[in-house]
Protein backbone atom coordinates (compact mmCIF):
# COMPACT_ATOMS: atom_id res chain seq x y z
CA UNK A 1 0.00 0.00 0.00
CA UNK A 2 1.45 3.33 -1.00
CA UNK A 3 1.80 6.30 1.31
CA UNK A 4 -0.91 8.05 -0.64
CA UNK A 5 -3.24 5.12 -0.02
CA UNK A 6 -2.48 5.13 3.71
CA UNK A 7 -3.16 8.84 3.84
CA UNK A 8 -6.58 8.15 2.44
CA UNK A 9 -7.54 6.11 5.50
CA UNK A 10 -5.91 8.50 7.95
CA UNK A 11 -8.45 10.97 9.43
CA UNK A 12 -7.82 14.53 8.57
CA UNK A 13 -7.20 17.17 11.23
CA UNK A 14 -10.69 18.54 10.76
CA UNK A 15 -12.20 15.09 11.15
CA UNK A 16 -10.19 14.46 14.30
CA UNK A 17 -11.34 17.75 15.79
CA UNK A 18 -14.94 17.04 14.85
CA UNK A 19 -14.78 13.61 16.43
CA UNK A 20 -13.31 15.02 19.62
CA UNK A 21 -15.96 17.71 19.84
CA UNK A 22 -18.76 15.21 19.37
CA UNK A 23 -21.33 15.27 22.17
CA UNK A 24 -20.98 11.46 22.30
CA UNK A 25 -17.26 11.55 23.12
CA UNK A 26 -16.71 9.50 26.24
CA UNK A 27 -14.09 11.97 27.41
CA UNK A 28 -16.58 14.83 27.40
CA UNK A 29 -18.30 14.89 30.78
CA UNK A 30 -20.37 17.96 30.02
CA UNK A 31 -24.08 17.33 30.50
CA UNK A 32 -26.10 18.76 27.68
CA UNK A 33 -28.60 21.07 29.38
CA UNK A 34 -32.21 20.85 28.32
CA UNK A 35 -33.40 24.20 27.05
CA UNK A 36 -35.75 25.94 29.45
CA UNK A 37 -38.97 26.30 27.55
CA UNK A 38 -40.44 28.57 30.27
CA UNK A 39 -37.80 31.30 30.06
CA UNK A 40 -39.80 33.37 27.64
CA UNK A 41 -43.06 32.98 29.53
CA UNK A 42 -44.01 36.04 31.63
CA UNK A 43 -44.27 35.50 35.38
CA UNK A 44 -47.84 35.19 36.59
CA UNK A 45 -48.79 37.57 39.39
CA UNK A 46 -51.11 35.55 41.59
CA UNK A 47 -52.09 38.71 43.50
CA UNK A 48 -52.97 40.89 40.54
CA UNK A 49 -56.06 43.05 40.65
CA UNK A 50 -59.37 41.46 39.75
CA UNK A 51 -61.98 44.19 39.71
CA UNK A 52 -64.98 41.88 40.07
CA UNK A 53 -63.56 39.78 42.90
CA UNK A 54 -62.06 42.77 44.73
CA UNK A 55 -65.29 44.73 44.48
CA UNK A 56 -67.28 41.75 45.76
CA UNK A 57 -64.93 41.34 48.72
CA UNK A 58 -65.21 45.06 49.46
CA UNK A 59 -69.02 44.90 49.59
CA UNK A 60 -69.00 41.73 51.70
CA UNK A 61 -66.41 43.14 54.07
CA UNK A 62 -68.03 46.54 54.57
CA UNK A 63 -71.56 45.17 55.03
CA UNK A 64 -70.45 42.50 57.51
CA UNK A 65 -68.26 45.01 59.33
CA UNK A 66 -71.05 47.58 59.58
CA UNK A 67 -73.48 45.01 60.96
CA UNK A 68 -70.98 43.78 63.53
CA UNK A 69 -70.11 47.33 64.48
CA UNK A 70 -73.80 47.99 65.11
CA UNK A 71 -74.10 44.86 67.28
CA UNK A 72 -71.06 45.97 69.26
CA UNK A 73 -72.54 49.43 69.79
CA UNK A 74 -75.74 47.83 71.06
CA UNK A 75 -73.90 45.66 73.56
CA UNK A 76 -71.33 48.16 74.82
CA UNK A 77 -73.28 51.43 74.74
CA UNK A 78 -76.88 50.26 74.68
CA UNK A 79 -77.77 52.40 71.67
CA UNK A 80 -80.08 51.47 68.79
CA UNK A 81 -82.29 49.51 71.16
CA UNK A 82 -79.38 47.45 72.45
CA UNK A 83 -79.20 45.83 75.90
CA UNK A 84 -75.97 47.46 77.04
CA UNK A 85 -73.39 45.63 79.10
CA UNK A 86 -75.71 44.94 82.04
CA UNK A 87 -78.56 43.73 79.88
CA UNK A 88 -76.32 41.50 77.80
CA UNK A 89 -74.64 40.13 80.93
CA UNK A 90 -78.09 39.24 82.31
CA UNK A 91 -78.93 37.43 79.08
CA UNK A 92 -75.65 35.49 79.25
CA UNK A 93 -76.37 34.54 82.84
CA UNK A 94 -79.74 33.11 81.82
CA UNK A 95 -77.95 31.03 79.19
CA UNK A 96 -75.75 29.54 81.88
CA UNK A 97 -72.53 31.51 81.38
CA UNK A 98 -70.24 32.36 84.27
CA UNK A 99 -68.31 35.63 84.48
CA UNK A 100 -71.14 37.09 82.42
CA UNK A 101 -70.11 40.74 82.84
CA UNK A 102 -66.55 40.04 81.71
CA UNK A 103 -67.79 37.93 78.81
CA UNK A 104 -70.24 40.64 77.74
CA UNK A 105 -67.42 43.17 77.62
CA UNK A 106 -65.20 40.81 75.65
CA UNK A 107 -67.98 40.05 73.19
CA UNK A 108 -69.05 43.67 72.76
CA UNK A 109 -65.52 44.99 72.29
CA UNK A 110 -64.70 42.12 69.92
CA UNK A 111 -67.70 43.01 67.78
CA UNK A 112 -66.76 46.69 67.79
CA UNK A 113 -63.16 46.00 66.87
CA UNK A 114 -64.00 43.40 64.25
CA UNK A 115 -66.52 45.73 62.64
CA UNK A 116 -64.09 48.64 62.35
CA UNK A 117 -61.25 46.45 61.07
CA UNK A 118 -63.44 44.77 58.47
CA UNK A 119 -64.66 48.10 57.13
CA UNK A 120 -61.07 49.32 56.81
CA UNK A 121 -59.76 46.01 55.52
CA UNK A 122 -57.10 46.00 58.25
CA UNK A 123 -55.89 42.89 60.12
CA UNK A 124 -58.63 41.02 58.32
CA UNK A 125 -57.75 37.50 59.58
CA UNK A 126 -58.08 38.65 63.20
CA UNK A 127 -61.35 40.48 62.50
CA UNK A 128 -62.84 37.57 60.57
CA UNK A 129 -61.81 35.12 63.29
CA UNK A 130 -63.65 37.26 65.84
CA UNK A 131 -66.79 37.01 63.70
CA UNK A 132 -66.37 33.24 63.39
CA UNK A 133 -65.78 32.76 67.11
CA UNK A 134 -68.73 34.88 68.22
CA UNK A 135 -71.08 33.26 65.70
CA UNK A 136 -70.07 29.72 66.64
CA UNK A 137 -70.93 30.49 70.26
CA UNK A 138 -74.18 32.19 69.31
CA UNK A 139 -75.30 29.30 67.09
CA UNK A 140 -74.38 26.73 69.76
CA UNK A 141 -76.53 28.31 72.46
CA UNK A 142 -79.45 29.39 70.25
CA UNK A 143 -79.94 26.50 67.82
CA UNK A 144 -83.32 24.76 68.01
CA UNK A 145 -83.71 21.68 65.81
CA UNK A 146 -87.49 22.14 65.76
CA UNK A 147 -87.19 25.44 63.87
CA UNK A 148 -86.27 26.17 60.27
CA UNK A 149 -82.47 26.07 59.94
CA UNK A 150 -82.40 25.69 63.69
CA UNK A 151 -83.66 29.24 64.15
CA UNK A 152 -80.14 30.55 63.47
CA UNK A 153 -80.39 31.51 59.82
CA UNK A 154 -78.94 35.00 60.30
CA UNK A 155 -76.12 33.74 62.51
CA UNK A 156 -75.25 31.11 59.90
CA UNK A 157 -74.97 33.79 57.21
CA UNK A 158 -72.68 35.85 59.45
CA UNK A 159 -70.57 32.76 60.11
CA UNK A 160 -70.28 31.92 56.42
CA UNK A 161 -69.28 35.49 55.54
CA UNK A 162 -66.65 35.59 58.26
CA UNK A 163 -65.32 32.19 57.22
CA UNK A 164 -65.07 33.33 53.59
CA UNK A 165 -63.11 36.48 54.46
CA UNK A 166 -60.87 34.44 56.74
CA UNK A 167 -59.50 32.52 53.76
CA UNK A 168 -59.89 34.98 50.88
CA UNK A 169 -58.45 38.02 52.59
CA UNK A 170 -59.74 41.57 52.28
CA UNK A 171 -59.09 42.12 48.57
CA UNK A 172 -57.12 44.94 47.00
CA UNK A 173 -59.53 47.66 48.16
CA UNK A 174 -58.15 47.43 51.69
CA UNK A 175 -55.32 48.49 53.96
CA UNK A 176 -54.12 44.89 54.08
CA UNK A 177 -53.18 44.69 50.41
CA UNK A 178 -49.41 44.89 51.08
CA UNK A 179 -49.41 42.75 54.22
CA UNK A 180 -48.06 39.20 54.60
CA UNK A 181 -51.49 37.90 55.57
CA UNK A 182 -52.89 39.28 52.31
CA UNK A 183 -50.28 37.43 50.26
CA UNK A 184 -50.72 34.23 52.26
CA UNK A 185 -54.40 34.46 53.16
CA UNK A 186 -55.16 30.70 53.34
CA UNK A 187 -52.26 30.00 55.70
CA UNK A 188 -53.10 32.87 58.04
CA UNK A 189 -56.79 32.01 57.74
CA UNK A 190 -56.13 28.51 58.98
CA UNK A 191 -54.13 29.78 61.96
CA UNK A 192 -56.80 32.28 62.97
CA UNK A 193 -59.52 29.68 62.48
CA UNK A 194 -57.80 27.53 65.10
CA UNK A 195 -57.69 30.58 67.39
CA UNK A 196 -61.41 31.26 66.85
CA UNK A 197 -62.32 27.64 67.56
CA UNK A 198 -60.21 27.65 70.71
CA UNK A 199 -61.79 30.85 72.08
CA UNK A 200 -65.27 29.60 71.26
CA UNK A 201 -64.53 26.33 73.06
CA UNK A 202 -63.33 28.24 76.15
CA UNK A 203 -66.49 30.34 76.29
CA UNK A 204 -68.83 27.36 75.72
CA UNK A 205 -67.19 24.65 77.82
CA UNK A 206 -65.16 26.53 80.42
CA UNK A 207 -67.28 29.62 81.14
CA UNK A 208 -70.62 27.83 80.81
Amino acid sequence: MSSSDSDYFRPSEAQSTAAYDSPYDTNDTTVLARPNMDEDKPAVDTHRWHVGADLGLLVLRVVLGALFLAHGLQKVFGIMGGPGIEGFAAALTELGFQQATLLSWVTGVSELGAGVLLILGLFTPAAASAVVGVMISAIWVRVDIDLFVGGVELETIYLAAGFALLFTGAGHFSLDRKSPWFRRAPAFGFLFLILALGLAAVSLFVLR
